[in-house]
């Protein structure tokens, strides 16, 4: 039974992984469909969420008969209740990658973002797919460090975030109210996106340690 137990613990672990991996190879496909306006990789993302999802709904019910009926103490149980917060915040990666996504959908066949701010989308991109790719490797490994390294990366998405809404504001803006919205909230998205892969890493930190990171959970 308690091979069994175990087993099954380390299942959700290895989905969880993946579930990080897949939310990264989400984003980094919806700032190709953003930047390039790819159409493509835009439609290629409701599937990929569809599966994502599929996923997470494995997670959870398999962390919920855990706690049913194996009554886990000490680090397993840490282990189980991370593993519903976990599969939620990757879930909802996913879910702001197809945000991205559909926004480059909308304002085909035009290129969603301006040349303005496109360097920050590139880096913001790149930004996000690193920290959901640490968060997965994070998971697997149950690394306490690299969770408390993914919480610091989170002050770049930060500070890009900020430069944007500068650029926005500012004087050389010359696509209007419609425009800034877009590019508003696309920042949004993946900011949202950063938070919850560094959510998914305290965690992780919780799950190795037992202590707090001091994280007040994400919202939407």
């Amino acid at each position: 039974m308690r091979t069994e137990f175990h087993d099954t613990l380390e299942s959700l672990v290895t989905d969880l992984a993946e579930m990080c991996d897949r939310a990264s190879a989400m984003m980094r496909s919806a700032t190709t469909a953003l930047l390039d306006a790819d159409l493509a990789q835009a439609e290629h993302l409701r599937v990929a969420l569809a599966e994502l999802s599929a996923l997470g709904t494995g997670v959870h019910d398999r962390a919920y008969h855990l706690l049913a009926l194996q009554a886990p103490v000490a680090r397993d149980l840490r282990t189980v209740v991370s593993a519903l917060h976990i599969g939620a915040d990757a879930d909802r990666m996913g879910a702001l990658a197809s945000h991205v996504a559909r926004t480059a959908v909308r304002r085909f066949p035009e290129r969603a973002v301006p040349d303005e701010v496109a360097d920050l989308f590139t880096e913001m991109g790149s930004t996000a797919v690193q920290l959901a790719a640490d968060a997965r490797d994070a998971v697997a490994d149950r690394d306490a460090a690299l969770a408390e390294r993914i919480c610091a990366g989170d002050e770049r998405m930060d500070e890009l975030h900020r430069q944007l809404f500068v650029r926005v504001v500012g004087p050389r803006w010359r696509h209007g109210p419609m425009g800034a919205a877009d590019v508003v909230l696309l920042g949004r998205f993946h900011e949202r996106f950063a938070d919850h892969a560094v959510e998914i890493a305290r965690r992780v930190y919780f799950q190795a340690t037992g202590a707090q990171l001091g994280a007040q959970p994400v919202g939407l």
